[in-house]
């Protein structure tokens, strides 16, 4: 720190406050964490130059708009830019409403039912993206041999994502989303769904996924186009990759052991694919492609298939 006999061009703290509109207590805090460097008369009293007041102003504007010291330090000292520490500082304050928006939807919808059941299942998602995790989660395990980046692409399409400005209905879908996700018998309906009949059978499951792929892209087309689950090549390519997987051949006895697989009845997994449709946005899941396949393989067989 440098001492100076007789100031030149240099202000004392009290003025650098008039000019700056901060005061006093405040410069000496900047100054004593290093943000500001002030010169010092022989008697020690903080001197400041016109340079080091345009940085007080800098300063200033900066904490006006909520950037932190060690933000602010670093436009001083050059390493970072004003539009970098503002866009960090922009990501920070939308995730803040973000989780504010989803505890407002929770608190609205818990006191719109007045319902202590109501409470106990909405206290399981008061945290934003705590019922997405936990559906993550729940499918990761299912689908374990699937490679990460297929897998990826299942969770974009199949499990919905919180949104911005949720709505008490959206926290009620999440909460009985991950309900759901935890009960032991969707995991084995969707196991059921997933593998099919005599699953053990399976040699090797990563490539059976891999073969399963295109009968559901084809089965997809169809279900998007509304046309009704028939036979036909979609259903072929299922089949084939089921008895492909366990060494067998596509009879009329395999397919009648894979219908017995089906879960077209089930109450829960239809609820869960019900719930994921609606928070989605839309009636085309992986579930209804399911049972789009599975209501052909029933009609392929006729009328003693059930």
């Amino acid at each position: 720190m440098a001492y100076i006999t007789y100031p030149s061009n240099v202000v004392s703290i009290g003025e650098a406050s008039r000019r700056t509109g901060v005061p006093v207590r405040t410069i000496r805090f900047y100054c004593d964490e290093g943000i500001l460097a002030a010169q010092r008369t022989s008697g020690g009293h903080r001197m400041f130059t016109p340079e080091t007041l345009d940085r007080l102003v800098l300063v200033r504007e900066l904490r006006a708009i909520g950037l932190g010291l060690v933000a602010i330090a670093d436009v001083l000292t050059g390493s970072r830019a004003v539009p970098e520490v503002v866009a960090v500082e922009r990501a920070a304050v939308e995730a803040d409403l973000a989780a504010l928006s989803w505890r407002h939807a929770v608190l609205v919808a818990i006191e719109q039912a007045g319902d202590p059941l109501t409470l106990r299942k909405l206290a399981a998602v008061a945290e934003r993206g705590a019922a997405r995790t936990t559906l993550i989660d729940f499918w990761r395990r299912n689908l374990a041999v699937m490679p990460a980046s297929e897998f990826d692409g299942f969770v974009e399409m199949d499990i919905p994502r919180v949104p911005a400005a949720p709505s008490p209905r959206h926290v009620l879908l999440f909460a009985e989303l991950g309900q759901l996700a935890r009960s032991p018998e969707l995991a084995r309906v969707i196991s059921r769904q997933i593998w099919g009949a005599g699953e053990s059978a399976i040699r090797d499951r990563r490539a059976f996924l891999a073969a399963l792929a295109p009968a559901h892209t084809a089965a997809a087309e169809r279900l998007v186009a509304d046309d009704p689950p028939d036979p036909g090549p979609e259903l072929d390519l299922y089949v084939a990759a089921h008895a492909t997987a366990r060494g067998r051949r596509d009879t009329e006895g395999f397919r009648r052991e894979l219908a017995r697989g089906t879960t077209i009845n089930d109450r829960l997994s239809a609820r869960y694919w019900t719930l994921t449709a609606e928070a989605l946005g839309t009636a085309h899941t992986t579930g209804g492609v399911q049972q789009w396949l599975d209501t052909a393989l029933l009609h392929s067989l006729g009328p003693s298939s059930g």
